[in-house]
């Protein structure tokens, strides 16, 4: 079984960057495409950024231009570079595989708040 670990959230100013990532056990990791989840107060968990094995990479409309996901395959790492953070960024992020068929149980996540 997966395990998942995200870490690297924080409170930053509106405008500020933060850089999260996430450690994963087990070697499928670097055979799947994963992604970023985000989860605001009141609101469904939401998607926003992928990468393929091949490391082609799509994001939510919203963080396009401001966030950039990353993969190192050798140490079964995700990383989400956040930067131009708004308020409304504020949630807790988490890491999962980019398929819904395929999404394990989900880690603790680490918050973020944007905040003055």
């Amino acid at each position: 079984q997966v395990q998942l670990a995200e870490s690297g959230g924080g409170l930053v100013q509106p405008g500020g960057s933060l850089r999260l990532s996430c450690a994963a056990s087990g070697t499928i990791f670097s055979a799947r495409a994963m992604g970023w989840f985000r989860q605001a107060p009141g609101k469904q968990r939401e998607l926003v950024a992928t990468i393929a094995r091949g490391y082609s990479t799509g994001y939510t409309d919203s963080v396009k231009g401001r966030f950039t996901i990353s993969r190192d395959n050798a140490k079964n790492t995700l990383y989400l570079q956040m930067n131009s953070l708004k308020p409304e960024d504020t949630a807790v992020y988490y890491c999962n595989f980019a398929a819904a068929t395929m999404i394990v149980s989900w880690g603790q996540g680490t918050q973020v708040t944007v905040s003055s």
